[in-house]
């Protein structure tokens, strides 16, 4: 079965590409998103978060906040910020963040392929959040936010991505968080014949970021198949938008805790349950508490940074054969979360909440030093492997396992459905 194909994006002038890229719909809020756009009417976000332009008391999964989208996007297309490319075709996406570089192609990504799972998830779906993209995906007729992808990296594929990177981008910006992000569309017919000839050999795909988009696309697959009586398998709606990285280019960060309380405990009652199984060192900042590897934890409360690295007992208590218990997610799920702070369900739970490595552990102070949260604990990154691994046994992380950087930009090109 065919993995992926290339399409006829719809994609911003070369002027005006830097001004369209959004963030993804799912990094900012509503109040972020609604002032990072007032000054600039080209923002993706005016598409991918409509909320910002109706009433602030108008639910974000209001029907008419889907309207505003559609009626958005038909604006940029009618003033010819976006155009559509007149023939099918891959594109390479470019984004370098501080030190690290990651290369990808865009395509479009066979929903068949998904629900035959050679495009492998690790992640379940929150339905509120399903149907949301659901309706944004039906109401514009497009689907506007890539799914992020990787795959087992290959010599072929590498070279093929390096040829097209010695070529002119179309779109070559920095954006404000100084994150470099460069566009190319590939042009050579033989160039992109030989890409997708060398994608045939690669035998599946993960969902590395996306999962709710994904799902969408699949939903959205049969809610347009039920519409077209001539339906004949080769309509765009069986396709959805996709960005393709080798995993030896991820870069993932840690995904930490913040804790409203700690079920009753004193710090001193909750360090000493954990002297069981782990070795506990009081430190002086974050910098020396910050895990440098697996099975290393930091906590933090009152002010103080506390370094956990798992003992001789619970190591040895590992099911290394277990991709999913071997997480240091779950380890810190079953060894502190459950048995000293009840907390058995992270998805469910409001005494727990998530935040992304990109913050740093000075947010975790911020957050806990603010009173609202009475601790925080920071993990050691997920590795890609792992990731692998896990959607290969057909398992499922536990959530907020991982946070990839940098994030791909919205806008800057675009999947329409027929």
């Amino acid at each position: 079965m065919k993995l992926i194909k290339p399409f006829r994006g719809l994609r911003p002038t070369r002027e005006l590409a830097a001004r369209v890229a959004s963030h993804p719909y799912d990094v900012i809020n509503r109040e972020e998103a609604t002032e990072i756009a007032r000054d600039n009417p080209y923002s993706f976000l005016h598409i991918n978060k409509p909320e910002i332009d109706v009433d602030s008391s108008v639910h974000v999964f209001d029907e008419a906040v889907y309207a505003k989208g559609s009626e958005n996007l038909q604006r940029f297309i009618a003033e010819g910020i976006l155009q559509q490319d007149s023939e099918e075709k891959f594109y390479v996406y470019r984004q370098v963040m501080g030190t690290h570089t990651q290369v990808g192609l865009v395509a479009i990504a066979s929903v068949d392929a998904y629900e035959n799972n050679l495009i492998k998830k690790h992640e379940f779906t929150r339905p509120d959040k399903e149907d949301d993209r659901v309706n944004h995906m039906d109401a514009l007729g497009a689907q506007v936010g890539p799914v992020f992808l990787t795959y087992e990296s290959q010599e072929e594929v590498n070279a093929l991505i390096a040829n097209v990177v010695e070529t002119t981008p179309e779109y070559d910006f920095e954006a404000d968080d100084g994150t470099k992000h460069t566009f190319w569309v590939i042009e050579d017919v033989t160039l992109s014949a030989a890409i997708d000839a060398a994608f045939d050999k690669v035998d599946c795909l993960y969902v590395a970021d996306g999962h709710h988009r994904s799902a969408a696309a699949s939903r959205v697959k049969h809610l347009y198949q039920k519409r077209n009586d001539s339906h004949d398998g080769s309509e765009s709606y069986n396709f959805f938008l996709v960005v393709l990285f080798p995993h030896d280019q991820m870069q993932i960060l840690d995904y930490n805790r913040i804790l409203q309380d700690l079920n009753g405990l004193s710090e001193e009652e909750f360090i000493a349950g954990l002297a069981s199984d782990f070795e506990i060192e009081k430190v002086a900042n974050h910098e020396e508490a910050k895990p440098t590897q697996a099975r290393e934890f930091a906590f933090y409360t009152n002010g103080t940074w506390y370094r956990l690295t798992a003992n001789n007992k619970l190591i040895n208590s590992i099911d290394e054969n277990d991709p999913v218990k071997s997480l240091d997610v779950s380890i810190m799920q079953e060894h502190i979360l459950t048995p000293l702070l009840n907390i058995n369900d992270q998805r469910t739970d409001k005494r727990v909440d998530f935040v992304g490595g990109i913050r740093g552990l000075t947010e975790l102070e911020r957050r806990v030093d603010g009173g609202e949260w009475e601790a925080a604990i920071a993990l050691y990154a997920t590795s890609i492997k792992s990731l692998m691994a896990i959607a290969d046994a057909n398992e499922v992380m536990p959530p907020k396992s991982t946070w990839f950087e940098p994030k791909l930009k919205s806008g800057l090109v675009i999947h329409v459905l027929d």
